[in-house]
Formats: structure tokens, C-alpha cells, sequence
């Protein structure tokens, strides 16, 4: 697998994309939060807790407001693994499914092991993150898919049945591959999608989520992005469940007032599909992000899920200084996302002077955070 790298990195283009990166992440963990102490419930049990409107604010979940779930911590291994998989480019061991196969399998290891003690040198910075050592409720595809070494393939995949939302939600990373054609990013979405589910529409709507979250990171509208997404889909065998969920997207929103009753008109958000097409509808009719995420979570289903998957859009459409700033302040493992957001930025912008041969970042810190090995 190819990259072919189109931008020129001025300063300007710099922080946009650093903008949208923090964005991305920032916003996927804010919308996860909201919707983490409502995620079991139906729309009439968060309406009689919360009032008509259900919830306009974080609530307890395990223990704290502004606690993330699964969807962040997988999301963030994910760009973890594509960040080691640009550095080992030079190595000529460049194969970034292989990357983010062993990346998920470092956040898998956070669901079984006591604490960051028990980590390699090898194993980078993010794998010692005290706070990532936590059960959120995660996905028992992404559980069982990742519990031996064998990665799944898409002639192979794990748990070839499944097509559960556990692919879509950690897939915004690889749309912000920016240098990569929407094709290849399409690709390694799918491929990485395989190593947990299997079924076709899983593994489809992480393609198609992925290549919507790029097309916003560089500077399309979501429409424009579900309409690549489509296009792409409709080249492959057995997408037509996928392409019918967004299609179904882009339909609600001519009809009506956005509400809880209308998002729950495309689904529960359990399926790939289903929260596939909830948070691009979200981000869709959206009238800024306070009120996109949510639109996102107060409905009767997978209310992080959706509102990560909103969030991400959102954030990569806007920027992080759209990011309602009291959210982000609360927001569990703040620092550590922002940390990664900044160096993903970085290193694809700025790679070659990180770790070429002979460059004093390469002989330091860098190569000890994101190690070749």
C-alpha cells in the first residue's frame, strides 16, 4: 500500500490541519462523554431523568462527568498506529494494517492488564497512560477479535458475522490521512475494520466513515464527503446496506425539524450502519456543535457511539475552537488527546525532520515515544 502526498505544508496549511485534528479527536471524545451515562437507556428513561430535552450537559458515568468510553480509547490507538506505521516508512517495513493491528492489540491488553507497569519500552507512550487502563464497556467483537495475535484480514476477518458500530467508531483517524487518496484511505479503513468484524456492512461503513472525515480535513462539506463516500461504496461487492443507511441521512434531512424521533427513524446506532448514518445526519443539520452532539446522544440507542461519530465530523469540519470550551475542559484524558492530536500533526507534517537518520529528533525523544520496533 501507497501513499501519494498532494499537500504543501505551509504554515497556514500547518494549523489549519492541526486545527481540524484536535477538532477531530477533541470532538469524538467530547460527543462519547455526553452520551456515556445514557447509553442503555431508552428515549422515555432520559426523558424522565433529564427533562423533555433530555440531557444539555455531561452526567455521571463510572464514576465522573466527562468520562470517555471504548470509542475514545480505540480511537486513539488508532492514531497511535498510523503514527508508528509513518515512521517505520524509511525502515521499508510499511504496512500500516500490520501497524494498527499491533496498536489495537496494545488497547486490548489496557482491558486485561492491572496497569502501565507491565508495558514494554517498545510499546511507546500511549500504552503507559495510566487513565486508558479502564473497561468502558467495549465491544465483545473488538474483545474477541483482538484476543489472540492472529490479525484479521478481509479474506480472513475476525468474527466474520458481526457488524457491529465497533469498526465505525474508531475509523475517524484514517480520514485524516490527508496526503493519501480517498481510495487508499477508503482501503486501509476497511482492511483495519477486518482485524474485529467480518460482516460486510461493518467494515464498509468504517471505509465510508473514514473517507467522509477526510474529505472535511480538507476543506469539503460533510454533503460533498457523503456523496465521495457513496461513490466509492458503490464500486464494492455487498454495499448496498451501507449505502442505504446514508442515503437514508441525507433523506431525513428534508424532513422536518431535526428531534430525537427522526434520528431514531435511521436506527439504534448498534449496527455500523445505523451509527454510521445517525452522526452524519447529526452533523448534517447541526446548527453548531452544541447542538449537533446533542441531537446525537439523546436518543434511545448507542448514544457515545453516535455522539462520537458526530463529533468527529464536527470537529473536523470546524476546527477545535468550535468545541463548546466548557465540554472540552471537562473532558477525561484531555491532555493526552490533545498530546496526540499535536504529534499525529506533526509527523505528517513535518515527518522527515522527526526521524530521518542522523536528525537530532530521530536519535531522541521521538523515536522513543513512537518506536520503530
Amino acid at each position: 500500500m501507497t501513499a501519494s502526498s498532494t499537500v504543501v505544508w505551509g504554515r497556514v496549511e500547518q494549523q489549519d490541519f492541526r486545527s481540524r485534528v484536535r477538532g477531530c479527536l477533541l470532538g469524538g471524545a467530547v460527543g462519547d462523554a455526553l452520551g456515556a451515562g445514557i447509553e442503555f437507556q431508552s428515549l422515555e428513561e432520559i426523558r424522565a431523568r433529564h427533562g423533555e430535552d433530555g440531557v444539555t450537559d455531561y452526567v455521571p458515568a463510572y464514576g465522573r462527568r466527562g468520562a470517555v468510553t471504548d470509542d475514545t480509547q480505540m480511537t486513539l490507538f488508532t492514531v497511535d498506529g498510523l503514527i508508528r506505521a509513518h515512521v517505520r516508512r524509511d525502515t521499508g517495513a510499511w504496512h500500516p494494517p500490520t501497524d494498527v493491528h499491533a496498536a489495537y492489540l496494545r488497547w486490548a491488553a489496557t482491558q486485561r492488564d492491572w496497569g502501565p507497569d507491565e508495558r514494554r519500552a517498545t510499546d511507546g507512550w500511549l500504552a503507559r497512560e495510566e487513565w486508558l487502563y479502564a473497561r468502558r464497556a467495549p465491544g465483545n467483537a473488538c474483545l474477541t477479535g483482538l484476543a489472540d495475535d492472529r490479525m484479521g484480514t478481509l479474506e480472513s476477518p475476525k468474527n466474520p458475522g458481526s457488524k457491529g458500530c465497533g469498526t465505525v467508531m474508531r475509523s475517524a483517524p484514517f480520514g485524516l490521512l490527508v496526503g493519501w487518496e480517498p481510495q487508499l484511505v477508503f482501503q486501509l479503513a476497511v482492511e483495519c475494520a477486518a482485524q474485529t468484524h467480518g460482516h460486510p456492512t461493518g467494515v464498509l461503513s468504517a471505509g465510508a466513515f473514514a473517507v467522509i472525515v477526510h474529505g472535511l480535513a480538507r476543506g469539503e462539506t460533510i454533503d460533498a464527503g457523503v456523496r465521495h463516500a457513496l461513490a466509492l461504496l458503490a464500486t464494492r461487492p455487498d454495499h448496498r446496506e451501507t449505502s442505504d443507511a446514508l442515503q437514508h441521512a441525507l433523506e431525513a434531512v428534508r424532513r422536518g425539524t431535526p428531534g430525537p424521533e427522526l434520528v431514531e427513524s435511521l436506527g439504534e446506532g448498534w449496527t455500523a450502519e445505523e451509527s454510521l448514518a445517525i452522526g452524519v445526519y447529526c452533523a448534517l443539520v447541526a446548527e453548531d456543535v452544541r447542538h449537533g452532539l446533542l441531537l446525537a446522544v439523546n436518543h434511545g440507542g448507542d448514544s457515545d457511539s453516535t455522539g462520537s461519530i458526530c463529533g468527529n465530523l464536527l470537529g473536523a469540519l470546524h476546527g477545535e475552537t468550535a468545541l463548546p470550551p466548557g465540554w472540552v475542559a471537562e473532558l477525561e484524558g484531555r491532555a493526552t488527546i490533545l498530546q496526540l492530536a499535536d504529534d499525529f500533526s506533526m509527523e505528517m507534517t513535518q515527518g522527515q525532520a522527526l526521524h530521518a537518520p542522523g536528525s537530532p529528533a530521530g536519535s531522541g525523544g521521538w523515536l522513543a515515544r513512537y518506536p520503530r520496533a
